[in-house]
């Protein structure tokens, strides 16, 4: 019976492929410093890739700034754009005018479908 069992490995014990005929890219080793914490993070990228200006902080999240020769790279305020929100988006194509005349005309088909007709706490609330 032992001769017919199954034989394995640990899971994540070690690979079964072999590093011969490998090359290796070239590599580049780039370090971040976290202004917050002071936590240094060194990282390597291929010799060809730029390197992001900015990493996540390993040690308190924070943005930590690459260094080059020493110092900390300047990061660029690129000007980019605030998020715009539906309700700015909107306001792109219609007017406050012509909104508040879209909601009237839905209002009433609403008011019209429920049959109640006229909202009584309408003139209660200043609309």
């Amino acid at each position: 019976m032992a001769d017919r069992s199954l034989r394995g490995i640990r899971l994540g014990a070690q690979s079964l492929q072999s590093e011969e005929g490998v090359v290796f890219m070239e590599r580049q080793q780039s370090t971040y410093t976290c202004d917050t914490c002071g936590h240094v993070t060194t990282l390597m990228f291929a010799a060809d890739a730029e390197a992001p200006t900015t990493w996540e902080c390993r040690g308190c999240g924070a943005e930590a700034r690459l260094q080059v020769d020493g110092k900390s790279v300047e990061i660029e305020a690129n000007g980019d754009k605030t998020a715009r929100t539906h309700w700015d988006m909107l306001l792109e194509r219609r007017t406050r005018a012509e909104l508040e005349e879209l909601l009237e005309e839905r209002l009433a088909f609403i008011r019209a479908r429920r049959g109640a007709g006229e909202d009584p706490t309408r003139e209660r609330i200043g609309a």
